[in-house]
């Protein structure tokens, strides 16, 4: 009873933020123009932008997958990508993406993969994501200080850049900390985890195209924000695109909203913004992303619907066990064939 009062307060919270943001952004804009930007986008540009982010779940599948194998975990191309779509059905659902991840680790737990694998596999595919959206903002970050004026928005993005990179160079590293530091119960797990990820992205067989992929959903993604700019009739290029995207997604990244709404919204009206793109065609884009993001997770509600499993779920089970194991996990070998091999069929 308890847990579901902290998610009801939690989901409040959130659902306000996104909220507030939202009327914040709008009370300044032409609620007519960025009306007529939304109903008037150009169908092909916005269909060309919803087979794109479909089109990113075969890479998301194809990096998960090199993930759990790498894991010593069988899983199926087909079951993994049915579980996928699933998760981002409750992605859209529920008040946060870790509502997706959580429903990923039940799925696998269902199908024989142990927990401390379901969870290694999803965290470290998360963290990959993100290692390979901060490696984009890196590589970006000079084209982007010669093509803005904006030095406060320079500054900002690059002390976002340089924190991701911090961070990262942190937990791939924690492992060399004295040995008394590294055995306390607070950081043992953030040890072990950084070490998973370092042994995936430098020592593991696929580590080129798991890397390849993490820079690769990224970019499908700007491509996508680039289409439904063009859409709107927003001067944007595709090179901005690439340049300003990034930053967007790692804000939304931040579990503090509503499945990132209000959040993305903010974040792209300020970068498109840096790219002389009006306020009302940024948000324009943001809300058709969004759209188009909506639609993705319903094409996984329907898998969901038609799915054996769905009789036995239930939420409440599904992220305590996750939360649980993950907190309690204390596998110390992350090594290829340290989990215990589980065959997936969809």
């Amino acid at each position: 009873m308890q847990s579901r009062s902290k998610q009801a307060v939690l989901f409040s919270v959130k659902l306000l933020l996104s909220i507030a943001v939202l009327v914040y952004i709008v009370r300044g804009l032409d609620l007519r123009q960025l009306r007529t930007h939304l109903l008037s986008v150009d169908p092909a540009m916005f269909v060309l932008a919803l087979v794109l982010i479909f089109f990113q779940t075969f890479i998301l599948n194809g990096r998960w997958e090199l993930i759990m194998r790498a894991l010593g975990v069988s899983l199926d191309w087909l079951a993994g990508w049915r579980i996928l779509m699933i998760s981002l059905w409750f992605n859209q659902v529920l008040p946060s993406s870790v509502g997706g991840d959580a429903v990923r680790m039940w799925l696998l737990r269902q199908r024989g993969v142990q927990w401390p694998d379901a969870v290694k596999g999803v965290a470290a595919d998360r963290f990959t994501a993100l290692i390979g959206l901060i490696a984009l903002m890196v590589v970006g970050l000079p084209a982007l200080i010669l093509r803005v004026s904006n030095q406060a928005a320079i500054l900002a993005i690059g002390a976002l850049t340089v924190a991701g990179v911090a961070g990262t160079i942190v937990l791939l590293t924690l492992d060399r900390l004295p040995k008394r530091l590294i055995e306390l119960p607070a950081i043992a797990s953030f040890v072990r985890f950084g070490a998973l990820v370092r042994f995936l992205l430098l020592q593991s067989e696929r580590r080129g195209a798991l890397f390849g992929s993490a820079l690769l959903i990224h970019l499908v993604t700007a491509v996508a924000c680039y289409a439904l700019a063009r859409g709107v009739g927003a001067q944007l290029s595709l090179l901005e695109a690439a340049l300003l995207i990034p930053p967007v997604i790692l804000l939304t990244a931040v579990p503090i909203s509503i499945s990132g709404w209000g959040v993305r919204e903010g974040a792209m009206v300020a970068s498109l913004g840096l790219a002389g793109v009006p306020s009302e065609q940024a948000l324009s884009v943001s809300l058709l992303l969004g759209a188009v993001s909506v639609l993705t997770g319903l094409a996984g509600g329907v898998i969901w619907l038609a799915s054996p499993e769905r009789g036995s779920y239930s939420a409440d089970k599904a992220a305590k066990a996750a939360n649980d194991n993950a907190a309690g996990d204390a596998s110390p070998s992350f090594g290829p064939g340290q989990g215990e091999e589980a065959s997936s069929h969809p």
